[in-house]
């Protein structure tokens, strides 16, 4: 392959061969990444790098208007396929699907927050549950002090029915709820954290099984394969019994093939179904946006998801995700 489309016969000049040995250079990270986002490649560090597709995605224009400005046609139709791949791994999570789920049902509106060891505001987590008519409260990262500080809230007024597995480390796990709670329990997963779970029974609905998720983070190689192990054991979806909802800090984006894998047994995840799949929930500091977005929540495809919005947090590193939901009658 000649790295220039000059005609047959004229010898480019050495800054034009220069200028497309640049623009090749260019596009290939992103078709490299392209191929292991497409093929599911994600060992080792790559698991964290993935999380950053999105960027990724965007850049791929880079090659391309660089290859069309310079004329060089060949290397602009790959970077033209590169950034479609790219643009078709990433874009539709900001569009609407088509089919939500059943609009027709009990509407329920759960919250999920990681709340960094219990410092969150706890007065603000209660508004935002009171605010939002909020049946269901999730936390990850509860420690003791946190579940006191939401207890002198009030937070007991507004969800009176609790599975509470709090811990002075980052494994602390809870769950609260305005319904009454048939069986209630918390798992350890195989990294260590807890997750408090129920099946929750809202009127005139069919019971549904709530989990408070929370994998461990991939940020070093002891922790990759229990990483991999946490998301593979979440509950999966489609099994017969009560419809699973799943929410939390899953330490893992859409580009991540091991969530892609767990939403395929038949989940949707609420922000990506209503188009807002792209907002970020991680790291948030000082009302900071973030810049990933690994706080999820996952509704079994029974479940109609109608709107979703994300919202900051004083004291915690993570944004609260508010997903309202409708539940097929009971």
């Amino acid at each position: 392959m000649t790295v220039t489309d000059a005609p047959p016969g004229k010898r480019p000049s050495r800054g034009r061969t220069v200028l497309s040995v640049a623009i090749w250079l260019l596009l290939t990270p992103g078709a490299l990444w392209l191929v292991g986002r497409a093929l599911g490649l994600e060992r080792g560090p790559l698991i964290t790098l993935f999380a950053a597709t999105p960027y990724v995605a965007a850049a791929t224009l880079i090659p391309l208007l660089a290859a069309l400005a310079a004329k060089r046609w060949r290397a602009a139709a790959v970077a033209g396929l590169v950034a479609a791949g790219m643009g078709a791994c990433v874009l539709p999570r900001a569009v609407p699907d088509f089919d939500k789920g059943p609009s027709e049902g009990v509407a329920l509106r759960v919250l999920t927050l990681n709340t960094l060891y219990g410092e969150a505001d706890p007065a603000q987590v209660v508004q935002l549950v009171r605010d939002n008519d909020v049946a269901v409260l999730a936390v990850q990262e509860f420690t003791p002090d946190g579940e006191a500080a939401l207890n002198a809230a009030g937070i007991g007024e507004l969800l009176p029915y609790q599975q509470l597995s709090p811990a002075y480390d980052a494994g602390g796990s809870g769950l609260y709820s305005r319904h009454p709670m048939l069986t209630k329990a918390t798992r350890r997963n195989d990294g260590g954290f807890q997750q408090a779970y129920a099946t929750i029974q809202p009127p005139g609905a069919a019971a549904v099984h709530v989990e408070s998720v929370h994998p461990l983070a991939p940020v070093g190689p002891e922790m990759y394969p229990r990483w991999r192990a946490d998301l593979r054991e979440q509950p999966h979806a489609g099994t017969g019994g009560p419809p699973p909802i799943l929410l939390g800090d899953f330490n893992a984006t859409l580009d991540h093939a091991e969530l892609r894998d767990l939403i395929d047994t038949g989940y949707r995840d609420a922000a990506d179904a209503v188009g807002a799949g792209l907002t970020t929930t991680w790291p948030s500091f000082d009302g900071s946006r973030g810049l990933v977005t690994i706080d999820h929540v996952l509704a079994d495809e029974r479940i109609g998801v109608r709107d979703v919005s994300v919202h900051t947090v004083r004291g915690s590193d993570h944004r609260a995700v508010l997903a309202s939901l409708t539940l097929p009658a009971g």
